[in-house]
């Protein structure tokens, strides 16, 4: 699916790979639903690119994924790709997980991108197909004592996204997930709890726009998955 007149929701866009991916996006010819908590930061990223609607968005509310959706519907007349970017870190060794802590990142890790895939799902299959790309993380596929409960939410989603892809090839809904690397982006400044600690020789982090290219491949190719973790790293 090329981006261009195309209806983009993404949530998660008030910074980081959200953000980045609707720049790539609007630069490419897309429409634009932003949906995050910070209303100031997406109104002002709508201004800026233009083509686009600011829709404040707790994830975890159902009722607000909804209301993010239809607004695609009356601005733009429905919704063709989903980008489930909205997420939180929880970086912790397993001893000292707060089992709160890990059933409000499965909320908004795992539960949310559900609950955003089936809000869309009824306005894609009325114009004919769409596209759906599940912002994962590099922890997922490697095991790394300090982020097991992170990892372990994000698992969660790549499975759904597999089953997903499935399950909607024939409404002609393509379903992708990326693997990010560390990204230079503000998520590590607000994780659930614990901090990011970096093995010795870590590859530099990517950039949010490299990620925000590869999310945009996705919808261009429907492949199933971009990774971007470096080759052999966290084995």
């Amino acid at each position: 699916m090329e981006p261009r007149d195309k209806v983009f929701l993404i949530t998660g866009a008030s910074s980081g790979i959200g953000a980045a991916t609707a720049r790539a996006a609007s630069a490419a010819g897309a429409k634009l639903v932003l949906a995050a908590r910070r209303a100031d930061r997406i109104e002002a990223l709508a201004a800026e690119l233009g083509h686009a609607v600011a829709v404040r968005t707790d994830v975890t509310d159902d009722e607000q994924v909804r209301a993010a959706v239809q607004a695609g519907v009356e601005a733009f007349g429905g919704v063709d790709v989903l980008v489930n970017n909205a997420g939180q870190g929880l970086h912790a060794p397993l001893r000292d997980v707060d089992p709160d802590d890990f059933r409000a990142v499965l909320e908004l890790n795992v539960v949310a991108p559900l609950v955003a895939l089936q809000a869309v799902l009824p306005v894609m299959r009325a114009r004919g197909g769409g596209a759906v790309v599940d912002v994962s993380s590099g922890t997922s596929r490697a095991v790394l004592p300090g982020v097991g409960a992170y990892a372990a939410s994000k698992s969660a989603l790549n499975m759904l996204s597999a089953v997903a892809r499935r399950e909607l090839a024939a409404d002609g809904i393509v379903v992708s997930t990326v693997y990010p690397f560390i990204t230079a982006t503000e998520f590590h400044d607000s994780l659930r709890a614990g901090e990011l600690r970096q093995p010795p020789g870590t590859p530099p982090p990517h950039t949010a726009e490299q990620v925000a290219e590869a999310v945009l491949q996705l919808v261009r190719s429907g492949e199933p998955e971009a990774v971007l973790v470096p080759e052999g790293f966290g084995r």
